[in-house]
């Protein structure tokens, strides 16, 4: 897929002058990398929102257009406002066609549903991590990786080593690592006296008749108020 995404050079710098590109609905960011000058930019708010909320948006070359001259970038880092749907900053970082970059791609769970495990067992499949680091050249960067789970049983659990990676793609791991993907288990079964443990558990407190509210422990209760009870 390929996403491009307009932006503008960023003349005027500093915490101010950010707050005011915020206000208008633009978002600061910088262009670094590539053997290249860092280039201050600014972006569209809402069409850069749209983009964050696509998934190939975070683990694909984008094409960056500046202005009309237009680059290949990686989307590096992003700044979330703290409680509101805003971006505050955006970092991209450019690509150069001869050198291997590292990215955190998604894993694609497929076919669990057709596996012995499931099928045979009624096991229960769980996903252990959901992305991947890895090395490749920008043409061979992948927007997923897809596990295959169509042949996992019962006790199986698959490493990172066991995936077929595509074409091209390394995982980036130290010599002795082999993290866990995803494992198989027998779901617990629970008893009738558990099921309604958890229902009384659960009684809103809305549901208390008024005036019936649990009195507080006698430890709770301030020492000078059973001073003079005799």
């Amino acid at each position: 897929m390929k996403i491009e995404i307009g932006a503008a050079k960023r003349e005027a710098q500093g915490t101010g002058a950010s707050r005011r590109l915020r206000r208008a609905g633009r978002v600061p960011g910088i262009v670094y990398g590539g053997g290249e000058t860092p280039v201050m930019v600014e972006l569209d708010h809402n069409e850069l929102f749209q983009g964050l909320r696509k998934e190939a948006f975070h683990a694909s070359i984008l094409t960056l257009n500046l202005e009309g001259q237009k680059q290949q970038v990686l989307l590096r880092a992003v700044n979330m406002h703290p409680y509101k749907a805003q971006v505050q900053h955006i970092d991209f970082q450019r690509v150069r066609a001869d050198e291997k970059i590292h990215m955190k791609v998604p894993l694609h769970f497929v076919d669990a549903e057709v596996s012995p495990a499931v099928k045979l067992s009624g096991a229960l499949v769980s996903h252990v991590i959901s992305e991947l680091d890895i090395s490749c050249l920008p043409a061979d960067l992948p927007e997923y990786i897809e596990v295959d789970l169509s042949k996992i049983e019962l006790g199986d659990t698959i490493h990172v080593r066991d995936l077929t990676l595509p074409k091209g793609v390394e995982a980036v791991l130290s010599r002795d690592e082999n993290p866990v993907v995803a494992t198989t288990s027998i779901p617990k079964e629970i008893t009738a006296e558990e099921e309604a443990a958890a229902a009384e558990a659960a009684v809103p407190a809305s549901a208390v008749p008024a005036g019936k509210q649990p009195e507080a422990p006698a430890e709770a209760v301030p020492a000078e108020s059973k001073k003079g009870e005799k």
